[in-house]
Formats: structure tokens, sequence, C-alpha cells
């Protein structure tokens, strides 16, 4: 069976559970593959084609791609990692367990937390004090974050609590898989909105889109950029391509909690429509919901 591979940053609600039920719409030949939203980039790690052009808003989404385009393909790039792993004392199980066993006894469940919580604070305060950003102090802060989110406060200062995390096999994996994965592969990253993101590029046919936008009904920190007006805005952009005869996919959640998206309701009648598990999680409570989602895709 393929492989499924996950991306490093590990986003909370990313398509890595969902690939196989997503992916098996794809088209067969992709020329460029494109992702307006692409996020912690799970979904192209598992899609082959010629090309890739792919596009995040979020302006550090963006650079730790291309610190991890960049990094992740270096021999040393481990070594590197594991010096700041040790120098903030974070717990790093891919090697060594040296978490104390009556810590495990005491906290059976946050002992993760408890462990790194003083390291992790230091590596929060000395990125924080820097001029300049350090992409790979942003990404252990990532890993070792609650909810592998990366938010920063109005004043730009990272201001994600530790969390009941680790720096374990899964995680050194994942880099490993995206460094095979991106090297000596025609990968372009973007930091647009997705409109002018669709607009400078002009696909074509042959080109394929996924789409994983914000969800207009559900509460991540993600959504709280999207509203009605970017909703319309996008779907017809979609019926634009439509027209041009470019392939697309897009995901959404028609139903969450007793809210219903009509505007994607309405709009998706047009298109053939496939039913999702989902595996959304919101920041503000990470159980997975009685959720509907949907994947819409323009062909046969």
């Amino acid at each position: 069976m393929e492989k499924i591979k996950r991306s490093p940053m590990f986003y909370v609600g990313d398509k890595y559970k969902l690939i196989k039920d997503i992916k098996q719409y794809f088209p067969k030949n992709i020329n460029t593959f494109i992702e307006p939203f692409v996020g912690g980039g799970t979904v192209f790690l598992n899609v082959d084609a010629k090309s890739y052009v792919l596009n995040d808003i979020d302006k550090n989404i963006y650079n730790l791609h291309l610190f991890l385009q960049t990094k992740a393909c270096e021999i040393d790039f481990i070594d590197e990692i594991l010096k700041y792993i040790k120098k903030y004392n974070l717990s790093r199980s891919f090697l060594k367990d040296i978490v104390p066993k009556q810590l495990k006894q005491e906290y059976k469940k946050t002992y993760y937390a408890k462990f790194n919580k003083q390291g992790y604070d230091k590596l929060k305060q000395d990125f924080n004090t820097l001029e300049n950003k350090n992409y790979l102090l942003l990404y252990l802060l990532l890993i070792y974050g609650f909810n592998r989110m990366i938010r920063f406060n109005s004043k730009g200062k990272f201001n994600v609590p530790v969390g009941n995390v680790d720096f374990n096999k899964n995680v050194l994996q994942a880099l490993h898989d995206y460094s095979e994965f991106v090297k000596n592969k025609d990968i372009k990253f973007e930091n647009l909105d997705f409109k002018y993101f669709i607009i400078k590029n002009g696909f074509k046919e042959g080109d394929f889109m996924y789409l994983d936008p914000p969800y207009l009904i559900t509460f991540s920190e993600y959504n709280k950029i999207w509203n009605e007006d970017k909703e319309y805005e996008l779907l017809n952009f979609l019926d634009n391509l439509h027209q041009r005869n470019i392939k697309f996919a897009i995901s959404n959640v028609t139903h969450y909690k007793g809210r219903v998206n009509n505007i994607f309701l309405d709009w998706m009648k047009k298109y053939s429509v496939k039913k999702i598990q989902s595996n959304y999680i919101s920041y503000h409570d990470n159980s997975v919901k009685n959720i509907e989602e949907v994947l819409v895709i323009n062909y046969d």
C-alpha cells in the first residue's frame, strides 16, 4: 500500500487522516498541482504532479515551508535541531526518553507539558526577543506548542503555551518524508491572498487545483480571517476556473454544531459532491464533532 506522508508541521485538522479518501477523486494525470491554501502541506506531499504551485496567506507558514524546503534536505539538519532541543532541555523520545519516571507517575497524562514547560518558555522568550525571526526556533515552538499552533499577539510576540507533546519518531519521520519529497521537485511557494494568487499564475487546462479554505461556519483561529464576502468571492473564482476547463476539488464543511453554510450548499449543486468522513478539530474544542464535510469536484 502507498505510504501516506504527513506534514512535519502537524497541523491540527490537517488532511492526514482524510487524504486517502480525498485523493481517490483527484485526476490521475496532473501537470501543475495548485493549492491556494496549502497550510501544513500534507495534501501536496501525497500528490504526484510535474510541478507544484503552493500558497498561503500566513507569512509564517509560507516562511516555514521555505525554511524546510531548504534546510530539511541538509545532512546536518537534525543535528542542528537536536542542538537546540538539548539547549532548552526539551523531551526527545526519538533519540532518548529523558522524562523522569516520577514525573510520569505524578502526571500520567500531562508529563510532557510539565517536563517541557520551563525550557519551552525560555525558548519562546528567546525567540520573541530576536530582531529577526529564527525559523528553526519557530519550528520547535510549533512542535512543542499547544495544538501545534502558530499564533502571535497584537505586539507580534509568539504566545502559544506549551503543549503536552514531544519531538518523537513521528516528527523525525515527517521531516525525512518532507525532505525526500521536495528535493529535485519543481515546487514554488507564494504568500498572497488567494484571489491574487489565482490571477497572477493564470492556470490552464491540465492543471489541477485543490482548495481547503477557511470554513465559514467553524471556529478555528485560521477561520477568523474568513467571512461571507470571501466565501462568495472564492466560489465565483471557481466558477470561472470551470468555464476555462480547469479541474478543481474543494473541501468544505456544510454543517457544524447546528450551523449551516447555505452559501456553499447552494453553490455546490452545480457540481459533483462527495461526502467525506470529517476529522475537523478546532482550537477552542479539540474533540471531533458531528459535522458534515464534503469534497466538491467539477469533473467526472
